[in-house]
């Protein structure tokens, strides 16, 4: 049986737009927003350009944090 090592790492949320999402999970605007729809009852609506911190929040929990996300 192998042995996984979880490494547990505290990422720092704060607002993100639709463009940065869309290059963080390395796919078009048009994606990312056919991605939120199915849970944007759950996210909430966009108050001006960019997610809070806690949609994003709700977001990666949905999605999995993107790798390019932990090093902003």
């Amino acid at each position: 049986m192998k042995e996984i090592e979880v490494i547990k790492q505290t990422i720092r949320v704060k607002p993100f737009s639709v463009t940065e999402l869309a290059e963080f999970y390395g796919c078009s605007v048009k994606t990312i927003k056919t991605w939120l729809a199915p849970i944007e009852k759950d996210v909430g609506r966009r108050m001006g350009h960019y997610y809070t911190p806690k949609q994003i929040r709700i977001i990666f929990a949905e999605w999995g944090v993107p790798a390019d996300a932990i090093a902003h």
